[in-house]
């Protein structure tokens, strides 16, 4: 991975946009047990702005769906989590993509990308919710910002989606192992389980059964073989993440509204 990724930062297209420094792995708890609090944690603007840029350069490139009950299905669950999801200066929006991987993404800045395969897998409004608030726990979590951790300045910008590969076809199909070290789709399984965590709260308090989440997750998990949905393979589902997640179902229902 390493090697990619000097690769495309030393692509002839590549766009200098944004220098990160060292950044610490230790981040403070984005769930307070004791007190069932969530510690909201924007990035900084220039990841902010960074990603915001990553999120349209990708739109502009992905077909986005004209299926007007997709998006009505996407906008209507959004719509109950967006007053529940306050993250301070950011301003939650929440795009269809027609894709037929069941996989959804969030960028810092608050923009989120639904592939419409993702609806095929999630069958009710309560799993639906289930990944946009996991989706949206990563960004008031900041796992992004605490990913790119890197002794040496690194450019990301609009790399951060492939978008520099993408006139080499051999570096292209990496292209998003790439642009997720920074931004996104990769996570640790630590950051995954804590978004689960803070998904079910968010969940909870929108008024949908924290429940779903199990549901959506083992649906994921049940799908297997060839036909294994994106999303399992960038945020790993497993026995031991869905039991994690029943553990913790007596603290988000007690969030429920």
């Amino acid at each position: 991975m390493k090697q990619i990724l000097k690769k495309a930062l030393l692509h002839k297209s590549a766009t200098l946009l944004l220098p990160i420094a060292v950044i610490s792995c230790a981040t403070p708890a984005a769930f307070n047990s004791q007190t069932g609090a969530v510690a909201m944690a924007p990035a900084s603007e220039s990841i902010q702005k960074a990603g915001r840029e990553a999120f349209d350069k990708h739109r502009s490139e992905t077909p986005v769906s004209t299926d007007s009950y997709a998006k009505s299905r996407v906008s209507r669950v959004a719509n109950r989590l967006k007053p529940v999801v306050n993250l301070p200066g950011t301003n939650w929006e929440f795009v269809v993509f027609n894709d037929p991987s069941a996989n959804a993404f969030a960028v810092p800045g608050g923009k989120v990308g639904v592939n419409t395969g993702l609806l095929k897998v999630a069958v009710t409004d309560g799993q639906l919710a289930a990944v946009l608030a996991h989706e949206m726990a990563h960004v008031t979590s900041n796992h992004a910002q605490s990913r790119i951790k890197n002794s040496q300045n690194i450019a990301v910008g609009s790399a951060l989606l492939g978008a520099v590969l993408g006139g080499d076809s051999s570096l292209g199909q990496l292209a998003p192992k790439v642009g997720n070290i920074a931004f996104g789709l990769t996570f640790s399984r630590a950051q995954e389980l804590e978004a689960d965590k803070v998904g079910t709260i968010f969940m909870a308090r929108a008024g949908y059964r924290p429940e779903e989440a199990v549901d959506l997750w083992k649906r994921m998990a049940e799908q297997g073989g060839s036909t294994t949905p994106e999303l399992l393979s960038t945020h790993p589902v497993s026995s031991t993440r869905i039991k994690a997640l029943q553990d913790f179902l007596p603290q988000a229902k007690a969030q429920q509204r």
